[in-house]
């Protein structure tokens, strides 16, 4: 893919940072766990698979600086943002290659490696799903700034897109940060896809106009029972799909499912400090003795969802149980493998 969200070079970790798109385009270079931690904490690098790998990379600098213990190093990391699955397998990843003696870089290529492959899997197993959906809603950023490549909602669109299929996708801004229309939509103006931002309040509007097909949205965790956990203002989406009789589909990697998290009511859901409501760009929205609340995520239940989009095809949530377990298990076991060819 032309986009990439953050790949190894040299001494450290390079990354976009993505609080700084559309305007510029800014490659930070992070040399130290902390820096690490706090690209996460402060998104500059944000989206389930790209925070594990970022992760991963970040116990792979403390492991070369000496100065603190893995399981250290695993806890300052996964104080940043707790709903993400794929943080902790991430940190796990890297963390057990170092304990055992091993090199955690390798440890850490391979994950990143494995989430590339998977993320283009999801792309081949869920392009079937448009053939007769032109018009797609996504609401977030779920490609490749969010997954280091392909990404996972958008992986499905641009395999579609690459076979020659006419698609639109109708962008949710994504309040408060407004991932999808600085995010998002710079990555589909980059591969010329076609596409509208809309107010994240506008998409009943064209549901209910019948011009929407499908629904196609990434995860930061899964449960056990197919509950699972997105950017704010996806359980709304999910909701008015099932009211309009619109497809409703999740895609995400290994690594997003989280076996040991029987149902949505457990996620830890993350909240953020009020300026983000605040505040736009640094300039107040609000007045100034206003409070505000600002969830990062809500919890969708698996009823809505008609199929989970997964390397593996396309899965609805009678049929996760015990099958999930196994499959979830390659988001430790995969990485592995790929850092053994590594090294």
């Amino acid at each position: 893919m032309a986009v990439r969200a953050l790949w190894w070079s040299g001494d450290g970790l390079d990354l976009i940072d993505q609080r700084e798109l559309p305007a510029r385009t800014r490659i930070r270079h992070l040399r130290t766990l902390p820096q690490v931690a706090e690209a996460i904490r402060g998104m500059a690098v944000r989206g389930a698979p790209a925070i594990g790998a970022a992760a991963a990379y970040g116990m792979a600098l403390a492991q070369r600086s000496r100065r603190m213990p893995p399981d250290r190093a695993a806890r300052l990391l996964a104080a940043t943002r707790p709903t993400a699955r794929d943080l902790f397998v991430g940190i796990e990843v890297a963390r057990a290659a170092w304990a055992a003696g091993g090199d955690a870089l390798a440890a850490a290529e391979g994950y990143r490696r494995a989430i590339v492959e998977e993320c283009h899997a999801i792309g081949r197993a869920g392009a079937p799903l448009l053939a007769r959906k032109e018009r797609v809603l996504t609401h977030c950023n779920a490609g490749a700034l969010a997954t280091v490549e392909w990404g996972t909602a958008l992986a499905p669109i641009r395999v579609a897109h690459d076979e020659g299929r006419k698609l639109f996708v109708w962008v949710d801004e994504t309040r408060p940060l407004l991932q999808g229309s600085r995010l998002t939509a710079w990555e589909l103006a980059q591969e010329r896809i076609p596409h509208a931002i809309i107010a994240d309040n506008a998409a009943g509007y064209f549901m209910q106009r019948g011009e929407v097909d499908a629904i196609i949205v990434g995860a930061d965790r899964i449960a056990a029972n197919g509950d699972f956990a997105n950017k704010i203002g996806t359980y709304e989406k999910a909701v008015l799909a099932r009211e309009h009789g619109i497809p409703f589909y999740v895609a995400a990697p290994w690594s997003t499912f989280d076996p040991g998290t029987p149902r949505g009511d457990r996620i830890p859901v993350e909240e953020r400090g009020p300026d983000e409501v605040l505040r736009l760009s640094g300039v107040a929205t609000a007045p100034r003795r206003s409070r505000a609340r600002n969830p990062a995520f809500d919890v969708t239940p698996h009823r809505f969802v008609r199929g989970f989009i997964t390397p593996a095809g396309v899965l609805t949530s009678r049929q996760l149980g015990p099958a999930l377990r196994a499959h979830a298990r390659r988001a430790v076991d995969a990485p592995r493998r790929a850092a053994e060819q590594l090294t």
